[in-house]
């Protein structure tokens, strides 16, 4: 799941720079939890794994240095902002109104019914002035993108690798959402963190920017 669309010259408070790769020599998980199972990092520490007891994969944290890597998410910012509810461009706070939180949605209402309302996305919310100079800057967001404002989300899942809960050394199958709380928590290497939205009311962002609800 990438960040947003962004404007030239300004890059995207989840993403992630060149300065803050790791390594591509470190070593993988491997299972750790005898007759439970599980990954862990050979090193690990308590830092790995969230409050609920997820791993999550390494990156450095040198913001601002060297390249900017816009289709990159940085998993721990990405991470801060979705707990704390930060724009996902400027990571300052988002923009909340009595209808809820904004959010600037891929269109997908021919997915189902009563799109957007329970839908898991890793897509932090956005603030006004942010979405303002988005519309700016790229006009298609307006085609290929929905304002809504959200009036309820909680933390729900995690967006990662999913390794392979047989044989003595877990393999890596696929990206995928995974529920706190789901028997694949164990084997998923998290990289996003995931919300569900609740309460959406879909809503004209020429109106919003303009203070017309």
């Amino acid at each position: 799941m990438s960040t947003a669309p962004s404007r030239p010259g300004v890059v995207p408070h989840i993403a992630s720079w060149s300065a803050e790769n790791l390594p591509k020599n470190l070593p993988e998980p491997v299972i750790a939890f005898a007759g439970v199972g599980g990954i862990a990092y050979p090193d690990e520490t308590p830092e790995d794994r969230d409050d609920r007891g997820v791993l999550w994969r390494r990156q450095g944290d040198a913001q601002g240095e060297g390249k900017a890597q816009y289709g990159k998410v940085h998993g721990p910012r990405q991470r801060e902002v979705m707990h704390r509810l930060l724009c996902q461009v400027c990571g300052g706070p988002a923009d909340r109104d009595d209808r809820g939180m904004l959010w600037l949605l891929e269109d997908n209402r021919t997915d189902w019914k009563d799109w957007p309302e329970n839908l898991l996305t890793a897509h932090p919310p956005v603030c006004l002035p942010c979405a303002r100079q988005a519309v700016v800057d790229c006009p298609h967001l307006l085609k290929g993108s929905v304002a809504v404002r959200v009036a309820a989300s909680d933390v729900c899942a995690v967006y990662g690798m999913v390794y392979s809960p047989a044989g003595l050394r877990p393999m890596p199958l696929h990206l995928d959402v995974v529920a706190y709380g789901g028997r694949m928590a164990p084997w998923v290497l998290a990289g996003q963190l995931v919300r569900g939205l609740n309460g959406c009311t879909i809503v004209d962002l020429r109106a919003e920017l303009d203070g017309r609800h």
